[in-house]
């Protein structure tokens, strides 16, 4: 693997600890701005709005920018909106400062997928977008609890400082390491572009996505309480196990990139089923610690095992002009799937059966993706074109 990819990696490590690093801080936001628990939870739907809002207007607006120099835009902007956020004197500005941060998001992860893909030969591009991933997996294994510790030792502000401070770093990496544009990348007209969205197969590749990855969220936005009461464990364990779930989406990520890479399609019907009977068997494995502690680390391992495939699905489907816009889309599906993965859990908890029926309702979530899945590839296989996709699949 080219070591353009370990820049792409630094940045995507980056980006993955601003958007997740806040849910280590949450307590000290509340108390030093004054705000209850919950308005400080608001810093997170804040900024995965950004993100669905930024990935497709970002990628129109820098479409005849060359890829690196968005790129390196992006990774400025992501640095200056972290600086921001450090120096927030309210909470009004923080929030406003972790959106205009989570603009460069979706965008930086949809262009740097295709730079990603277009660094290594045909048949290694899915495990190019899982390494370039990787750096996210890292993120949440090690920049987040290391933004908490910051955050405990030093005041939330530090924790901001440090990510800057990262962002500095990737965008020298980003600068050194990454090749510079070639004639492949002339921008066509924008209405070539955006007939993109007309192709029925990338618009059911953002619709798998989204119910897909709804199904880990879900569950994934609750694991303190289904730890506490219905596992049985202490609190204190449960920044032990989080680290378990990191682990477990660093080998489903590499995983997922590796199947893809064999057989796009069957990896991800494959994938997607797998995760719905891991999210249909937490019934199961909850009521016993020991159980539930595998239960998490199997989660992360099947919950990232399906971003590579979903994402090499949708740039295979967008070939031609319209790669950046469709992947960048496919970035704010992810993070529209955790959005409603997470409003889905709360209504089963506050108006359904309550947390033992999460693992149910994300699972269906998960299935309704994968039965999306099966109708795209029954459609390859209708079409002329998808006869050799139909082979592989």
């Amino acid at each position: 693997m080219p070591i353009a990819l370990l820049a792409l990696t630094a940045g995507a490590f980056g980006i993955g600890t601003t958007e997740f690093v806040i849910m280590g801080l949450l307590l000290q936001v509340s108390d030093d701005l004054h705000v209850t628990i919950a308005a400080a939870g608001l810093l997170i739907s804040g900024y995965a709005l950004g993100v669905a809002i930024g990935a497709p207007l970002l990628t129109i607006a820098s479409r005849r920018l060359p890829r690196k120099t968005v790129l390196l835009a992006l990774m400025a902007v992501f640095t200056l909106g972290n600086i921001a956020c450090a120096l927030a004197p309210n909470y009004e500005f923080l929030m406003a400062a972790r959106v205009i941060t989570s603009l460069a998001h979706g965008t930086f992860f949809g262009v740097g997928s295709v730079v990603a893909t277009g660094l290594v030969p045909p048949q290694r591009r899915a495990s190019a977008i899982a390494i370039m991933f990787t750096g996210l997996t890292a993120a949440t294994l090690l920049g987040v609890p290391a933004g908490a510790w910051l955050g405990l030792h030093h005041g939330w502000r530090a924790a901001f400082w440090a990510v800057a401070a990262i962002g500095v770093a990737a965008f020298a990496v980003l600068a050194w390491f990454v090749p510079a544009a070639g004639a492949e990348e002339r921008p066509a007209p924008l209405r070539e572009e955006l007939a993109v969205l007309a192709r029925p197969q990338v618009l059911l590749g953002l619709a798998m996505t989204v119910l897909g990855y709804a199904g880990v969220f879900a569950v994934f936005t609750y694991v303190q309480p289904l730890l506490t009461r219905i596992a049985g464990l202490p609190e204190a364990a449960v920044s032990p196990i989080l680290l378990l779930f990191g682990a477990g989406l660093a080998v489903g990520n590499l995983l997922g990139g590796r199947l893809a890479d064999r057989a796009p399609m069957p990896a991800v019907l494959g994938t997607l089923a797998a995760l719905s009977l891991v999210l249909g068997a937490m019934q199961w494995a909850m009521p016993t610690p020991w159980s539930a502690v595998g239960f998490v680390g199997l989660l992360g391992v099947a919950a990232f095992a399906t971003v590579a495939p979903l994402q090499l699905r949708v740039l295979e489907k967008a070939s031609g002009a319209g790669q950046n816009l469709a992947s960048s889309l496919n970035i704010a599906a992810f993070n529209l799937g955790n959005a409603l993965g997470a409003w889905t859990g709360g209504v089963v908890i506050e108006h359904g059966p309550g947390l033992q029926a999460l693992g149910w309702v994300a699972a269906l979530l998960t299935l309704a993706g994968l039965a999306i899945a099966l109708w795209s590839r029954a459609l390859d296989r209708r079409s002329p074109a998808g006869a050799g996709i139909a082979a592989r699949a």
